[in-house]
């Protein structure tokens, strides 16, 4: 049976090998029937470039480049590697996708995205976002010295670590109405993304869906989806 994968949040980092181990033997596992892998943003904790990239981060790259000869990957930007270029994403073997990205999915009109987008009581963040959206503040920040953008993306990653802390859940989740908007404009019956660490499939009005991957912090997450099936699963993280 035909499938298709879907993943996010797996916050990858030198620093948790065990996140990494454990999504090797998840690429190992689904070389075969399957019909693609969508990688829904933070496939890694921090990313200031592809010209920085760490070297985890190429083993991971020749890796996806493997499981693509065979499952076509495709990946959306989240908000912790949004610098992702297409250097990086050709070594990988995946293609970038936008950050509304609507397909037809066995059948069904569906729209994919990372989530960040649909948090809007968050107005700080949304700001920032807005922002770091811009080109010519994507330019400016590529061109700028490499010990500048480590430092920058520490910074930038601890703020954001501290206003977290401070938020309510409430502030932080999507809104319903966002949701609602962005259903009507792609005529998608449903949305898959992640951003929120909270997994679930939420039934929404006139039969719609809204299914929400888990982060890998603490276990291992997916979402598989065939012509007649969805399964949220949760796997145990790799010890090795």
């Amino acid at each position: 049976m035909n499938y298709t994968l879907f993943v996010g949040d797996l916050h990858l980092s030198a620093d948790r090998p065990d996140i990494l181990s454990s999504f090797y033997h998840f690429l190992d596992k689904h070389t075969d029937n399957c019909d693609g892998l969508y990688i829904l943003g933070d496939l890694f904790e921090v990313w200031v470039g592809d010209d920085l990239a760490e070297p985890f981060a190429i083993e991971l790259a020749l890796k996806l480049k493997q499981f693509s000869s065979h499952t076509p990957i495709y990946f959306i930007h989240g908000n912790r590697d949004f610098l992702i270029g297409k250097r990086y994403a050709d070594l990988a073997g995946m293609t970038l996708l936008p950050e509304h990205h609507s397909l037809l999915l066995y059948g069904q009109k569906t729209v994919l995205l990372h989530g960040d987008s649909l948090c809007t009581l968050d107005k700080a963040y949304q700001r920032f976002r807005w922002f770091r959206n811009q080109p010519w503040a994507k330019f400016i920040y590529n061109h700028l010295p490499k010990s500048q953008r480590q430092n920058i993306a520490k910074k930038l990653r601890s703020k954001s670590q501290q206003s977290n802390q401070r938020k309510s859940d409430y502030i932080m989740d999507v809104e319903p109405d966002a949701v609602g908007e962005l259903l009507t404009k792609t005529g998608a019956t449903l949305m898959i993304h992640g951003h929120t660490h909270r997994p679930a499939v939420h039934q929404l009005e006139q039969d719609k869906q809204r299914i929400v991957v888990g982060d890998w912090y603490e276990q291992g997450s997916m979402l598989c989806i065939s012509a007649d099936t969805v399964k949220l699963e949760h796997f145990p993280l790799s010890q090795e």
